[in-house]
């Protein structure tokens, strides 16, 4: 029997997803607001991550096919099986169309600290060049050294920058393990795991794990990959929060104004760190946001294409297009990103009850259904999702 040695996939590509420039920016937030506070609001959405993108990962290693094409086979009726790839398609498609603009802006944000702010004109085209050219050469291990080589720049940037700060160790472990909510951070909690617990990541996740792996007993490697990935994830929110819990008070919005209140402490260090960060956590936004969509649309159509098919390029230059132009003209598509906001909260609840339903049918996963404990810890997630779904809707409308 072949020994098998763990090597980086998929999960790099989640990692690189959901640390993105409104997940630096609301983590910045919490930490100026509240201090270590909600530290645990992160870890309980990195378990939640988790549960849900394991399942995805092993349901795309299982039957070799992506999230959405699985959910279409399993839903028998057509009418209901044409509206919910309706609403897949719309939240996930026409939602990263809306927030691509938000990736590009946050990655030329970042850049612009390390250039000087005259560049900050030019640098949303730049980025969207970066991104089309990466996806366009359709080479999956060129992506995935690109995004672990950012996703590692990013991590080193943020947890040297929150040592720096001197954390107390005692009053960051209360945070992480002490469950604090009331009516001044009730919302800064829901916003954390909304952006902690991505809907696309779970159709980007399936999609790509079938691309590295593809025999049921390479899953102990699909499943430390994704763990190891998720959990890297939180340590960059962690460490984020951590930053701005060392500023409190002032008039912080983002991590470039975080990185101006650290100056007299550590220099121009503090730009450079967090500006590196900040371009890093919006570039693979804005690469793996079009590679979602782009998955999405194949599986909702039912298009055998590859990562160089002309169906499949069409929709992540569309995404990147209009991302670079809302970028440099700043503007900001209000009711589409409030269109992806209520297509999204209805979609993570109603995506996280097909998928805990499609990984316990045995004519789908066999023997790797899920087990009970499973179920316990899915079930509980979508209890997390349905709270968040239900009070998303109810700010917005």
């Amino acid at each position: 029997m072949q020994k098998q040695t763990f090597k980086i996939g998929p999960g790099a590509f989640i990692a690189a997803a959901f640390i993105g420039p409104g997940t630096v920016t609301l983590c910045t937030l919490a930490g100026v607001k509240f201090g270590y506070g909600l530290l645990w609001v992160i870890l309980l959405s990195i378990v939640a991550t988790y549960t849900l993108q394991e399942m995805s990962a092993r349901l795309g290693l299982i039957t070799q096919k992506g999230l959405a094409a699985v959910i279409k086979e399993q839903i028998p009726s057509g009418w209901l099986r044409n509206v919910i790839v309706l609403l897949i398609f719309s939240a996930i498609v026409i939602g990263n169309i809306a927030y691509e603009a938000g990736n590009i802006s946050g990655a030329s944000l970042g850049l612009s600290a390390l250039l000087g702010e005259g560049s900050l004109p030019f640098l949303p085209m730049l980025i969207g060049t970066i991104s089309a050219l990466l996806l366009y050469i359709g080479s999956y291990k060129l992506l995935e050294k690109v995004l672990i080589g950012l996703v590692l720049a990013m991590s080193l940037s943020f947890f040297i920058t929150a040592l720096l700060t001197q954390p107390n160790m005692g009053e960051v472990l209360s945070g992480l393990f002490t469950p604090q909510v009331s009516s001044q951070n009730l919302l800064m909690v829901i916003g954390l795991i909304g952006t902690t617990v991505v809907p696309y990541n779970l159709f980007l996740h399936a999609s790509l794990v079938k691309e590295v792996w593809h025999h049921p007993n390479e899953l102990k490697a699909v499943k430390q990959d994704t763990f190891i990935s998720v959990g890297f994830g939180g340590v960059i929110s962690i460490a984020i929060i951590i930053c701005a819990a060392s500023i409190q008070g002032g008039n912080v919005e983002n991590l470039l104004d975080l990185a101006k209140g650290l100056n007299p402490l550590f220099g121009t260090f503090s730009t450079l760190f967090l500006g590196i960060g900040m371009f890093a956590a919006g570039i693979t936004s804005a690469i793996t946001a079009p590679l979602a969509a782009a998955f999405v649309g194949q599986h909702c159509f039912g298009w055998k294409a590859n990562l160089k098919d002309f169906r499949f390029r069409l929709i992540w230059l569309t995404v990147i297009i209009v991302g670079v132009i809302c970028s440099s003209l700043q503007l900001r598509p209000i009711e589409i990103i409030k269109f992806a906001q209520i297509t999204n909260g209805l979609l993570l609840p109603l995506l996280a009850c097909l998928l805990l339903w499609i990984v316990n049918k045995t004519q789908v996963l066999g023997q790797y259904k899920n087990t009970p404990i499973q179920n316990l810890f899915g079930a509980i997630v979508i209890i997390i999702t349905l709270i968040l779904s239900v009070k998303t809707l109810y700010t917005i409308i």
